[in-house]
């Protein structure tokens, strides 16, 4: 019987084909056979160190050979992975190596003080280096062993994603074998991967978006490129190196690519497909015709393997009709199909086995909000076409109630981030000195820009409803961003110290 995981293919490319190169990283080739020694070996010192089946594994770990060697050896031997932000410290690392106690946590010794400042009882795992001691993961992965214990079942839970924490603490998706099985297989489809393809990755393994491209290999005749981290300057000459054909991308990935400098080589590469979420609509032509590929939109989320739907016909705006596995309804407040065109939240049941997460671990509460009879509430408007097409609208929770009025995030920040002096913003609820909240709009001005807030006001008056408008303006340099570049909407200050008033000016 055919597995509906993953895992156990590689040792059968191991076999048929072990000088095959999987992946390469920053140019350097992996096969198959060393990916499936280095695995082997590092699972059996797993078990040495007392990692039995189901046991957390924690990586905190940039990408590199070794934690793929780290990643496919957690998956041989039954452990749960547990990926770990490398940017995180504080209270927010503390939460996370707390929730999901780990027996093992590999770490970059860069990342050490990190972990040991963090507050975390650094009694309770063991703390093992990726290189440079005498137990550290490359020693382990040198090993030479050979694992021979029965692979995991399809249905075993192989990870704990913690999911970005916009709005406070993450939780933490039980993702299954199958269910990343199922994520790269939807990555083939949205990606119109062929044999022959090479995939560039420069997403992070801690993020689903990175972990569901390393079966793919596995499942058809493609390579992966793997480089150490995204790099806006030399992102097109990684492309060109490495002969991609593929371009995955998401939150601003596209944006910040077309604040390159325009160049007589930006039609120059073998990409034929980017795909990915998060695409402005007044921007997806514009990257298209500049640099010469279709942009294959996609929506998901990890707690149902991540892609639910993909745009393969091109159609602007739309995050396209959903993988075989999954359906899509979009349902009103009681829990009814809103018509055609009209918004509501986005609820994803599975057509079939084992697509849908189990629930969040060790979060119940959350479980039984996410998870009903319906199906799995995402959280998140949308709405559907004629054609069965889907449309991100935003997040549900992510609106300010002024007035009466539910005021989405998604439409301020839509508007506003159209106007020529603004390279991104972001809007939050605030308190209201009468009635419920009122909204504050952050903004991050493009280079050299100089906002005027009185005429910027207005400007937004002309193209949004007057609850709409936001009250306060505040201008930021920086945001700060999840893994997969959303912005952490929690970080940003509630406070109105500084902030420009828009009744106040009025004489309000």
């Amino acid at each position: 019987m055919e597995d509906k995981g993953f895992i156990s293919f590689l040792a059968i490319r191991a076999n048929a084909s072990p000088d095959t190169i999987y992946a390469t990283f920053d140019g350097e080739p992996i096969t198959f056979a060393d990916l499936h020694r280095t695995s082997d070996s590092v699972a059996v010192e797993l078990r040495r160190l007392g990692v039995s089946k189901g046991d957390r594994v924690a990586l905190m770990l940039s990408n590199s050979q070794n934690s793929l060697a780290a990643l496919f050896a957690i998956a041989k031997c039954g452990a749960i992975w547990v990926p770990v932000n490398v940017q995180l410290r504080g209270d927010g690392l503390k939460y996370i190596l707390e929730h999901c106690n780990p027996r093992i946590v590999f770490a970059d010794r860069d990342f050490f003080p990190n972990i040991l400042e963090c507050g975390v009882d650094g009694s309770a795992f063991r703390l093992i280096a990726e290189t440079g001691e005498a137990e550290s993961l490359d020693r382990l992965a040198d090993g030479c062993h050979v694992f021979s214990e029965d692979l995991p079942a399809a249905d075993d839970l192989f990870a704990l994603n913690y999911t970005s924490g916009t709005t406070g603490r993450p939780k933490a998706v039980c993702v299954t074998h199958r269910m990343l099985r199922y994520a790269s297989e939807g990555a083939i489809l949205c990606s119109d991967a062929r044999d022959g393809d090479v995939f560039f990755v420069w997403e992070p393994l801690y993020h689903i978006g990175g972990a569901q491209l390393m079966p793919i290999p596995l499942l058809r005749e493609v390579r992966l490129a793997m480089v150490q981290r995204f790099s806006a300057s030399r992102f097109w000459d990684q492309v060109r190196e490495c002969g991609a054909t593929q371009i995955h991308y998401l939150g601003g990935v596209l944006q910040i690519l077309l604040k390159q400098s325009q160049s007589a080589r930006d039609r120059d590469h073998k990409v034929r497909v980017a795909w990915g979420g998060g695409c402005p609509r007044d921007i997806w032509r514009v990257f298209e015709e500049r640099f010469g590929m279709p942009l294959r939109e996609c929506y998901g989320m990890t707690e149902s393997s991540s892609i639910t739907t993909f745009n393969e016909t091109g159609v602007l705006g739309s995050v396209g009709r959903s993988v075989p596995w999954l359906s899509v309804e979009v349902l009103d407040e009681c829990g009814k199909p809103v018509p055609m065109g009209t918004s509501g939240e986005i609820v994803v049941r599975s057509r079939q086995e084992g697509a849908v997460f189990t629930g969040y671990f060790r979060n119940e509460e959350a479980t039984s909000k996410a998870l009903r009879s319906d199906g799995f509430h995402t959280g998140d408007l949308g709405m559907l076409d004629a054609d069965g097409n889907l449309y991100f609208l935003g997040r549900l929770t992510d609106s300010v109630r002024v007035r009466g009025e539910n005021v989405s995030a998604f439409e301020v920040e839509h508007v506003a981030g159209s106007h020529p002096l603004v390279e991104d913003c972001a809007m939050i609820g605030v308190n209201a000195e009468v009635g419920e909240q009122e909204i504050k709009l952050f903004l991050k001005p493009k280079a050299g820009a100089d906002i005027d807030f009185v005429s910027f006001s207005g400007w937004l008056a002309q193209r949004l409803a007057p609850f709409q408008n936001p009250r306060y303006l505040a201008v930021i340099e920086e945001f700060e961003r999840t893994p997969s570049q959303r912005i952490m909407k929690h970080r940003l200050p509630t406070s109105l110290e500084g902030s420009w008033d828009r009744l106040e000016s009025a004489g309000q």
